[in-house]
């Protein structure tokens, strides 16, 4: 077996010290915006959270007792661990330590994740998860890996991007007939700098991406099964594949991840052809308990792998689901539909005693989502501004037509979030460029734009980025008082 598919010492603590991380990025992430989103007076807060939901289906550390000090010391154990990872403090202790440093981070992220509810309802949280789960039976750099977690998170890989891939297939015509990057750059949840220059690009090129799109997808995930070096050039495909999606976008952490996923199918003897010395020194025997638990490993990701392999086959193939609360052995894929038109709400405060047509409006600017039609996309992934990302979801709950917009319904945490805007809150504000306005403001509205990249003359002549038109209004004017109202 190890002939077949390589030795891995040397990915084993390049994979460790990336996806370590990895986590560091989503602790920092977390302490930071967790406590205003879902804490004791976030817009979701947890405890009104796990009133409703019984353990099993969301264990973790906050099901019988949350405060916000509590997620806090959590999240800094969670920012202490990843550090000691990161910097290979625990590579040469015994087995059960680092497994023991990676059991603990995985379950605080899960605690977090099943509380998180919309604000944590992404693909690449149980990714994380999942990678965390089966680094922790890789064992410290010392010791040489055993096959069994090594191929189980090319099993990982594989589902990861061949669901990707089908589910475009699948989806969207636009896939099929090769239009997709026609829209996406302008379309995705939060472009960077480089996407108005992408979506630029001539048609053919873009066709061509649509194409080289389906061979990293369709076709590559089967060289991780196989032996080096073919499994190594599917991975080596794949990162330069992900690096064009960090060139051209944000998405948090996802591709990021991915690439360090992607060092799990590459052996020592390709490192080797760039690092000779690099290698550990041979490891020690593994002790037998840990090879029975080794095997154990193996038995639960196959068991847990049968709906996962059905989906990927399965003509209605579900997206980023998983089909247990402990997030293991799950089901992916990405971007199954291409948005073809960009959609945003932007909010408005006025401090006008009457939000009349004569009120003086200002918008409130996000940190990540377009708004100002002058300011550049900024470049925040491997963040993941939480709050931005489902702004960008809002729209799709609108009709639009030729007369105007029709609101199927608000989303419980949108009116927490003008509620707190109302009431000035400082937390909230934070999440925020700074603020047009030294007091609260009376009133709040949010209107509903359509938004497309401007053209390279008018960008040239007036800087702007973006072309906006009204298509409505997406909330009316409310004051504090109405929303308390509301939420009784």
């Amino acid at each position: 077996m190890e002939t077949y598919f390589g030795d891995f010492r040397l990915a084993n603590l390049l994979f460790q010290r990336s996806l370590a991380a990895v986590y560091l990025i989503a602790f920092a992430a977390a302490l930071n915006q967790f406590p205003v989103l879902l804490g004791e007076h976030g817009f979701l807060p947890v405890p009104a959270f796990v009133r409703d939901v019984p353990f099993w289906r969301a264990p973790g550390l906050f099901h019988f007792f949350y405060s916000d000090r509590l997620f806090s010391f959590s999240a800094w154990a969670g920012l202490l661990l990843s550090a000691l990872l990161v910097l290979g403090l625990l590579e040469k202790s015994a087995w059960w330590l680092t497994a023991a440093a990676w059991l603990a981070l995985y379950f605080l992220y899960l605690s977090i994740v099943n509380v998180g509810q919309t604000f944590y309802a992404f693909g690449w949280e149980s990714m994380l998860l999942e990678a965390g789960f089966l680094a922790a039976f890789l064992g410290p750099a010392a010791m040489k890996p055993s096959l069994v977690p090594v191929l189980a998170l090319r099993w990982m890989l594989f589902r990861l991007i061949l669901g990707a891939g089908l589910i475009k297939l699948r989806n969207d015509p636009c896939w099929r007939d090769l239009t997709c990057l026609a829209y996406h750059f302008e379309t995705q949840p939060q472009p960077n700098p480089l996407s108005w220059y992408f979506h630029r690009l001539p048609a053919p090129v873009l066709a061509g991406g649509v194409l080289l799109n389906h061979v990293v997808e369709i076709i590559a995930p089967f060289g991780f099964l196989g032996p080096q070096p073919a499994a190594a050039a599917a991975a080596a495909l794949l990162i330069a594949h992900q690096a064009l999606l960090i060139a051209s976008g944000n998405f948090s952490f996802l591709n990021f991840l991915t690439i360090v996923l992607c060092l799990t199918a590459v052996s020592d003897s390709v490192f080797g052809w760039f690092c000779p010395a690099a290698a550990p020194p041979a490891p020690p025997a593994a002790a037998p308990f840990r090879q029975y638990l080794l095997y154990a490993l193996g038995a639960g990701v196959v068991l847990l792998s049968v709906r996962p392999a059905l989906n990927l086959f399965s003509g209605e193939q579900v997206m980023n689901a998983s089909y247990n609360q402990f997030h293991l052995v799950n089901t992916y894929g990405m971007f199954g539909t291409i948005t073809k038109e960009r959609y945003e709400i932007v909010i408005e405060g006025t401090s006008d005693a009457e939000p009349g047509p004569g009120a003086e409006w200002k918008e409130y600017e996000f940190k990540g989502k377009p708004g100002d039609v002058k300011a550049p996309p900024p470049q925040v992934a491997p963040y993941h501004l939480r709050l931005d990302w489902l702004m960008w979801f809002l729209p799709f709950s609108v009709g639009v037509a030729e007369k105007g917009i029709i609101v199927y319904g608000y989303e419980r945490w949108f009116i927490s979030f003008m509620k707190k805007l109302l009431e000035g809150d400082p937390a909230t504000l934070k999440l925020l460029k700074p603020g047009p306005f030294s007091r609260p403001p009376r009133y709040v509205r949010a209107r509903f734009y359509r938004y497309r990249f401007s053209g390279p003359e008018e960008r040239k002549n007036t800087g702007a980025w973006w072309k906006r038109e009204l298509a409505g209004e997406y909330l009316p004017p409310v004051d504090l008082r109405a929303l308390k109202e509301a939420e009784l």
